[in-house]
Order: C-alpha cells, then structure tokens, then sequence
C-alpha cells in the first residue's frame, strides 16, 4: 500500500563528541523516507531552495524515494545547526534558518493524493491540515508534533488530531500536551482528542505504544558508541509506517513488529552522522539486528 509523507528537507551542520558534518542532509521527511524505503517506497512532499545540492536528490530516488513532490524553491534551503554534548538525549541549537521552508505550503501532487497511508512530519499543524484536505481518505494517518507547536497552536493541533489514527510524541511534548505527568493518563487524553493509539519516544530509553486495548513497552537497541542521535525519532517513525503501510492489517501483532522494526531503523540511524548509515543498510542487516532484538526481549518462564 501507497506511502506518502510531507515534511522538512534539509542542510544540517552538527557536531557531537564523534566528530562533526557540515550541510550534511537532513530533515525529517529525509530520515523518515530513508527508513520507510527498506519496505516500500516513499512518495515525498517538501520544499527545497535552488542551492540544494542535486547529488542529494539523485541520491534520495536511488534509495527507492518518489521525489515528484519536492519543490525547489527560489532562496536557500532550511538549514539548521545543532550540537550535542556527552548527553546525548539533548540537542543544543546553534541555529535554525527556515529559509524556503519559511514560506513551504505542501502541494499534494494528483497521483499522490490516494496514497494510503499518509504521515504528516513534524511541521506547523495548520499545513498537516491542509495535506488532508488534499488527500483522499487514507486507510492509516499518523502525525509527529513538537513542543513549538504545543505551545503555539494546540488548537489547530487539536483540530488535526481528530482525523488522524497515530500520534506520534516524545515524552516530554505528550506531557506538556496533555497536561499530565503520567504518560497512561497522558495517552487516554490523547485518544479523547481522536487518535487511537499513542507513540511515546523516549530516546534511550525506548518507545511505549499505547492503544485503548493493549499497551507495551520496548527499550531502545543497546549500542555501545552511538555516533550521532539526529534524526532518530523520525527515523523510528519510518520504520514504523513502513512496515505498517505492507501489512494487510493494523492489529496488536503487526504494531508490535512495527515498533520492533521502527526501533532497530533508529539504532542504525545515530551510527553514522546523516542518513549515512541508513543508505549502506541492507535486508540482511536489518533481519539480524530483529533476531537479536527479539533475543534481548526474551523473557524465560
């Protein structure tokens, strides 16, 4: 089943106790469809400026992404700089500059507008509505937010959240969404707003899955030199939709998986600055890393 997803595409310059990369690629549509593509193709929709490098295009439709979407733009691209210290579960911003993407207001091109499983990254909720306005009645939407648009428009998130199935939060921003400090009440309120099952990322601490039937916890894949943490929510959302956009049905069994998945994406994705580790990932990879996952979860009777 059809896969769409609109966000940000971007330059990022970063630096972590590994290293550093400047004008690296970056952006959350870019980490969710690099993920997304190891089990289906991605249909992109974003926003560029004339100055994005065109290896970085050729790149993302090798890797399998629909890139009919892309706008390039006249100005720069959305560049943003961040630097993490020994705690990497925090990102320092040294700069945001929103350049195109200032101005971005998603056109859903027609031969995406019946993909069937849409996923809205992390971008002002008032355009997330729009995109469902251009979109017809996909089987599965989710969502990401962040705190910027908690404090700003929780109305217009508010709205939005009523059409849409998955909402996807680190635990910080469903707390401050919700009200509540604990993170069971703070998913109930977020199915009175219309989801129907809450995504909670809690970095390296792993992900809680939350439905009004079932809920389970994963921990994250225990890396001994993670490298470079950017971009690994969006990541684990890619996995996630990816492999959910395959299923032939949305069930306990098949959300588990997915966030199995979403969480062994996310591992490779900070062991390499960008979505470099990511491009040099394979199905076997991906299959031995699940096994030892599963192996890791195993609880002996």
């Amino acid at each position: 089943m059809s896969l769409l997803v609109v966000g940000s595409i971007a330059l990022d310059s970063v630096k972590t106790p590994s290293g550093k990369v400047d004008e690296a690629l970056g952006g959350s549509a870019v980490y969710f469809s690099c993920a997304a593509t190891m089990f289906n193709k991605a249909r992109l929709v974003g926003v560029v400026g004339a100055d994005f490098p065109k290896r970085y295009i050729d790149l993302l439709k090798k890797r399998g992404v629909d890139t009919k979407g892309l706008k390039i733009g006249e100005g720069k691209t959305f560049r943003w700089k961040g630097e993490y210290s020994n705690d990497l579960n925090t990102a320092h911003t040294v700069y945001t500059h929103l350049n195109v993407f200032a101005d971005f207001k998603p056109e859903i091109p027609c031969e995406y507008r019946s993909s069937e499983n849409v996923f809205l990254a992390n971008i002002d909720p008032s355009l997330q509505l729009d995109v469902l306005k251009q979109v017809e009645k996909p089987r599965m939407i989710a969502c990401d937010t962040m705190n910027y648009w908690i404090d700003n428009k929780a109305g217009e998130l508010k709205k939005l959240l009523k059409h849409v199935h998955v909402f996807f939060s680190n635990d910080r921003e469903c707390r401050e969404f919700s009200g509540e400090h604990n993170l069971l009440k703070a998913a109930r309120y977020i199915f009175s707003c219309g989801p129907k099952i809450a995504i909670i990322k809690k970095g390296e601490h792993g992900v809680l899955c939350v439905s009004k039937d079932f809920i389970f916890s994963y921990p994250a894949y225990i890396l001994e030199d993670p490298f470079d943490p950017t971009g690994a929510g969006d990541t684990f959302a890619g996995g996630f939709m990816g492999y959910i956009s395959k299923a032939k049905r949305v069930n306990e069994k098949e959300l588990r998986r997915a966030c199995a998945f979403g969480t062994i994406l996310a591992s490779y994705a900070v062991e390499d600055f960008s979505v470099n580790r990511l491009l040099r990932l394979t199905s076997k990879d991906i299959r031995e890393r699940y096994a030892k996952f599963k192996k890791l979860m195993h609880i002996c009777d």
